[in-house]
């Protein structure tokens, strides 16, 4: 005739029954929620790529302008040095005022200075259009992906997760199958452990919804 397990093992079991069970559901539901987040954040990091993929060839547009609008004033300015090698008072002066309002006003301080500078385009004052807009966008860019890089390591760190609560799952469910209460507590405390720690971690992290 088989021995029965006395009534207080029969109640360390049915304790053991209920922590693991306890312990499986909130498990599953961490887990899922660290997919989700993964997932939320793995999007994030795409949409975050793409806006700077796009601002970086706005930028080669706005960079493409200004070289366009420097390569015109560069031109005028070559006819009036000759002009003004010439002594051409009229053709300097036709020349003048077909300058582009940028390199008119760096042409004026220029003038201001006495002329020390290596000409105007060596003046601060000269933006052709373009350059800001061209430097503005390849800031954002670059904020842009180094928050793509941060939104692929929260996924990343969420995936890891992930794996750490299916050890949870895993030491849980084979703590079922021992007959030792010595052993199946033994799982389940590993078990708890790693789950409490997961969550500790978990708490951390960002959020996205």
């Amino acid at each position: 005739m088989e021995d029965r397990p006395d009534p207080k093992t029969r109640s360390t079991h049915r304790t053991l029954e209920i922590s693991t069970v306890v312990l499986l559901s909130i498990t599953a539901v961490v887990t899922a929620w660290c997919g989700f987040e993964a997932s939320k954040w793995g999007g994030e990091m795409s949409i975050a790529f793409s806006q700077a993929s796009s601002a970086r060839v706005q930028a080669a547009s706005a960079k493409a302008t200004s070289e366009a609008a420097r390569q015109y004033d560069l031109t005028i300015y070559t006819q009036w040095v000759l002009a003004e090698a010439d002594g051409d008072a009229e053709l300097v002066s036709f020349i003048e005022e077909r300058f582009s309002d940028e390199f008119a006003v760096a042409f004026d301080a220029w003038n201001d200075e006495d002329r020390v500078s290596l000409g105007p385009f060596a003046m601060d004052e000269y933006v052709p259009p373009g350059t800001l807009e061209a430097e503005e966008l390849n800031a954002r860019a670059d904020a842009k992906f180094d928050q793509a890089l941060v939104n692929n390591q929260r996924g990343d760190d969420y995936a890891l997760l992930t794996v750490l609560f299916a050890l949870v799952l895993f030491f849980a469910a084979l703590s079922q199958n021992q007959r030792a209460v010595w052993r199946r507590l033994t799982f389940v405390v590993l078990s708890g452990v790693i789950a409490v720690a997961g969550i500790l971690t978990l708490v951390t992290f960002p959020i996205k919804i």
